[in-house]
């Protein structure tokens, strides 16, 4: 009898870990919803972040300070996974209670088809990691929320990457945010982040002392310095995730049309409607339909 062959499964986080093993930097624009998450696969990228802050704006109108429940979010990882092929690494928060809850959010990711599942050290109510009010847990409770993730993953069969995020760097000094990341490593976690390192000069200690793969957040007008993709897979990080750029950038259209609209003007650089219908999927959904049809297409 023929040995059989062994097959790599060709699940999201297997194409992430070998999109990670490359040893190219990972730019992940941010989606908070399924048209945005369909937008960055059309635009050619490898994979894509769901951010809470933009879920919780897009989802419920509400600032990323703990507002917005698993449940929510849980479904939003859900219709972003169903409308791309791209692995999605998904923003967990704190796992939305204790280490129970983060088993549970862990294994809820999973199912709904995250290549990645992000939980952090905040108290909760959490709160963006470029606003004011942050706070953490102690450093055991933080640790032991990872642990719970990776037994999640394995106790559940899960194939899911956990991204350990650590705040620490606000209100307890880069060391201890350092401490805390090697901890999460320790304890099972694929993606270490540091948020909010102030300079270069911080964000190249990250790089240097920490193992595995280190991931940038880029946030326009926050803590940290933006820097060219280039510079920051030189200084050492492996994945680098722009949070709101697209939000921003469609806030910023959408005010611009709605003015123009309220002043009588025709609004500036809309896309045609035939792209607005590739976009959305009417192209693809009446190719798919003419196989159950004996109409001809109009």
């Amino acid at each position: 009898m023929a040995a059989t062959a062994h097959v790599t499964p060709d699940t999201p986080a297997a194409r992430l870990r070998a999109r990670l093993e490359s040893g190219r930097l990972l730019v992940t624009p941010s989606c908070g919803d399924a048209l945005s998450a369909r937008l960055i696969e059309d635009a050619g990228f490898d994979a894509m972040f769901m951010s809470g802050f933009a879920v919780s704006a897009h989802r419920i109108g509400a600032p990323d300070t703990g507002l917005i429940s698993y449940g929510e979010m849980r479904d939003a990882v859900r219709d972003i996974c169903a409308t791309t092929r791209l692995p999605v690494l998904a923003d967990g928060d704190t796992g939305y209670g204790n280490a129970m809850n983060v088993r549970r959010t862990v294994t809820g990711y999973a199912r709904a088809g995250a290549a990645a599942v992000m939980i952090e050290d905040q108290l909760a109510p959490k709160r963006c990691g470029h606003t004011k009010g942050k706070l953490v847990v102690d450093r055991a409770e933080a640790v032991n929320r990872i642990r719970a993730a990776d037994d999640a993953r394995r106790d559940g069969g899960h194939d899911i990457l956990i991204i350990a995020r650590t705040d620490a760097r606000h209100g307890h000094g880069l060391d201890e945010a350092l401490a805390r990341a090697e901890a999460f490593h320790d304890a099972g976690a694929d993606i270490l982040f540091v948020e909010a390192p102030h300079d270069e000069a911080e964000m190249r200690r990250i790089c240097t002392e920490l193992p595995g793969w280190k991931m940038a957040n880029m946030v326009e007008g926050g803590a940290t310095p933006i820097l060219p993709p280039g510079v920051l897979a030189e200084i050492g990080y492996h994945h680098a995730a722009y949070p709101l750029t697209l939000m921003s950038a469609a806030i910023r259209a959408m005010q611009d049309a709605l003015e123009a609209l309220r002043d009588g003007r025709p609004p500036e650089r809309l896309s045609s409607f035939d792209e607005l219908r590739r976009l959305v999927g009417f192209d693809d959904y009446y190719q798919t339909e003419q196989q159950y049809s004996d109409r001809r297409p109009d």
